[in-house]
């Protein structure tokens, strides 16, 4: 019984130790903790934001440690650098959720292209724009083009008709926010879903 408690109390302090050590080697990409720390002397603050004054880089080394915590440099730039005394893995593991949720936040719009031709007849433009709505309604931009193919490009207004149409169709779900042109021998125009902003 006396060797399992022994054997017990040895893995115990083992793994204390390996968790403390562990805790040490931690070494950051952006901050520089405990070790990493280069200056001769630091201005210390407390893990409860208190000032505990300039310190060298032993003592506040030592400091953290008796508490378990992590000396971080906070503000290398100033003179003498400022450290700061706090569980460092505790405070990445709420960066890396503040950022989780940040991006979470975040909308991606994509850019949905709708082709047309200057000759569309009605159920293909009604196809066309059956899907132009249903891009805007999930919050995608619409570039609507029209490719004018062989002798098509001496009719230029034929294609404008097309895209103003389109626009005039789609103006309950969206904005023009770039007019129909030209760019080579297509034709052009970008609509944007409208934001409600309440």
């Amino acid at each position: 019984m006396e060797k399992i408690k022994l054997v017990y109390s040895k893995w115990i302090m083992f793994h204390y130790a390996f968790i403390k050590i562990r805790r040490w080697l931690i070494i950051s990409k952006d901050m520089n903790v405990n070790e990493n720390i280069r200056a001769r002397e630091v201005r210390l603050i407390d893990s409860n934001g208190d000032q505990l004054g300039v310190k060298s880089r032993q003592e506040a080394l030592e400091i953290a440690q008796t508490r378990n915590l992590d000396l971080v440099l906070v503000a290398p730039n100033a003179k003498p650098p400022v450290c700061r005394i706090m569980d460092y893995g505790k405070f990445r593991f709420e960066q890396q959720k503040k950022d989780k949720e940040a991006r979470k936040k975040q909308k991606i719009i994509n850019v949905k292209e709708v082709r047309l031709s200057p000759g569309i007849e009605e159920h293909d433009f009604n196809t066309k724009l059956r899907n132009a709505r249903k891009f805007l309604e999930k919050g995608d931009k619409v570039k609507v083009s029209i490719r004018f193919r062989g002798r098509a490009i001496t009719h230029k207004e034929l294609g404008q008709k097309v895209l103003e149409r389109m626009a005039e169709e789609c103006k309950d779900l969206s904005t023009v926010e770039q007019k129909a042109k030209m760019e080579g021998r297509s034709m052009f125009l970008m609509l944007a879903p409208i934001t409600d902003k309440k």
